[in-house]
């Protein structure tokens, strides 16, 4: 699951010479909260934030003369004063994992993904949720999660993927979460609108189900 499947292609960047006036109306216009600021080659050199030029412009409480000042000052402000440098970033091979880790680490909401150091595109935590919601299967018509307590038998997965698929009963995803806590499980994604009597399948085969009341 590499982020280069989902990632949002040939971004819009910005130079670091360009005024803080235009960047935050290219943020305003496409709706964006994050711009890769790149040299005449496309090679990062910093990312500039809806925050970061939020903190440039005037306060609202200050006063009209000050706001004043505050405004001339910023419309001959460039990117390159305020943009971070410290660059986080992903590559083309990077894998969803690895961005779910980075914008934990980091409480980013976005990161250039660079090939060659060159920009070639941007990742978003709303790209994040999109791929892991298209890998696991979430919102797929008839799609249904069921858990089953994990106890370690002998070919446990075998079992159930071989009964699963001796009953024709479709299922899309198998996974196998190790939980100190509460018990070890197995998740299947099943494709069917008659989950009582897959649940049902199941037990009679010596599966314990988790079933929720």
């Amino acid at each position: 699951m590499y982020i280069s499947k989902h990632m949002t292609s040939d971004p819009i960047t910005v130079s670091s010479s360009m005024l803080l006036p235009e960047a935050r109306a290219l943020l305003n216009e496409y709706h964006f909260r994050h711009l890769p600021v790149v040299d005449r080659e496309g090679k990062l050199v910093g990312m500039l934030t809806d925050r970061d030029l939020r903190s440039a412009y005037p306060s609202s409480v200050i006063s009209d003369s000050e706001r004043r000042l505050i405004y001339e000052r910023v419309e001959k402000t460039a990117v390159s004063e305020i943009m971070s440098t410290e660059c986080v970033f992903l590559n083309t091979d990077s894998t969803l994992d690895d961005a779910l880790l980075l914008f934990d680490r980091d409480q980013m909401g976005a990161l250039p993904v660079l090939d060659n150091d060159l920009v070639v595109g941007i990742f978003s935590i709303r790209d994040l949720t999109t791929a892991y919601k298209s890998a696991f299967g979430v919102g797929e018509k008839g799609a249904v999660m069921i858990g089953i307590y994990d106890d370690h038998s002998p070919a446990i997965m075998s079992r159930l993927v071989t009964l699963l698929e001796e009953q024709g009963v479709p299922f899309t995803r198998v996974l196998r979460v190790q939980d100190t806590k509460n018990g070890d499980s197995i998740y299947l994604r099943v494709n069917t609108f008659k989950i009582a009597a897959v649940l049902n399948l199941l037990e009679d085969n010596g599966f314990s189900v988790k079933r929720f009341t």
